[in-house]
């Protein structure tokens, strides 16, 4: 099973919002939102809810398939977030998912006792390639408690 494979069967809100996780990899990930009249605003584009969803979903995306191997020993938390809504969307929207810090680094951390916390940057795209939000998720490797 693919990373967005069950990103898909574990969330709900992915489900809900029927993203498409279209490329997930250690380097980036991208995750598309269909253009769905249920989720658009007073203007009718993709609602400002909807597109805060799939710019954090993609950035979960980035962080399993970064850290994934380390799930045995450490939960990622998304610690913060803030998004920049640039443009008007209209129609489906895409994101696009890259991590902050080296992966390397961050295990490193979490190696040394540290909780690390990185962040992931996402640029979210309408069909003509216009950047229509930016978005900053900061997330932790939240090392699981010893007996």
């Amino acid at each position: 099973m693919t990373v967005g494979e069950m990103l898909a069967a574990t969330v709900p809100m992915a489900r809900t919002l029927n993203l498409e996780f279209r490329e997930t990899s250690p380097e980036r990930a991208v995750v598309f939102l269909p253009d769905q009249g249920d989720f658009h605003n007073h203007v009718g584009g993709p609602h400002a809810g909807a597109m805060f969803t799939l710019g954090e979903s993609a950035s979960g995306a980035i962080v399993l398939a970064a850290f994934g191997d380390q799930l045995s020993r450490a939960v990622p938390l998304a610690v913060r977030a803030e998004i920049a809504y640039k443009k008007l969307a209209m129609g489906a929207v895409t994101a696009t998912a890259t991590l902050g810090r080296p992966a390397a680094e961050v295990v490193a951390e979490l190696d040394a006792g540290k909780r690390p916390e990185f962040p992931v940057a996402i640029e979210i795209r309408r069909a003509d390639g216009a950047v229509t939000g930016e978005m900053r998720v900061v997330w932790t490797l939240r090392p699981n408690q010893q007996d």
